[in-house]
């Protein structure tokens, strides 16, 4: 079995960041699915009900929210930078702005600085417009 940093480097040199999702357990267990759109990466979280943590609603479970987001600013510093090693998660702030029903929730990632050892990162996710996030997250991560 590859490791993940040499699965990461096959998916950038194929140009497919979807084979990074089949080595992340926790997005394989999210459902999550990337692809590029106009040299963007975009991810997606399909609706499954063992996402749900308020039945009555329904709505996606906050804490699935916020994994989301993390893991989608995670992966994009990995596909966006020339990285030796995994970054590391310094520090998250999470704005959850409406609730998430049962649909396909999307997320981009923007990376908004990069020092020589810290990334600044902003990641917003919607359902059915981008302009009405469902929730929003801005992390500064270890990158080297």
């Amino acid at each position: 079995m590859s490791s993940l940093v040499e699965i990461i480097r096959h998916a950038k040199a194929e140009g497919d960041p979807e084979l990074m999702a089949t080595a992340y357990p926790y997005a394989v267990y999210l459902g999550l699915q990337m692809s590029t759109i106009e040299d963007e990466l975009h991810c997606s979280m399909p609706f499954d009900e063992k996402l749900v943590g308020n039945p009555l609603l329904p709505a996606i479970h906050g804490g699935v929210v916020g994994a989301f987001l993390e893991s989608v600013a995670l992966v994009t510093l990995i596909w966006e930078l020339d990285i030796e090693q995994l970054p590391k998660t310094i520090d998250i702030s999470i704005d959850y702005l409406r609730s998430a029903g049962p649909k396909t929730t999307w997320a981009k990632a923007v990376l908004t600085k990069r020092g020589r050892r810290v990334a600044n990162v902003r990641v917003e996710a919607w359902q059915d417009n981008p302009l009405k996030p469902v929730a929003a997250a801005h992390g500064n991560f270890l990158t080297g």
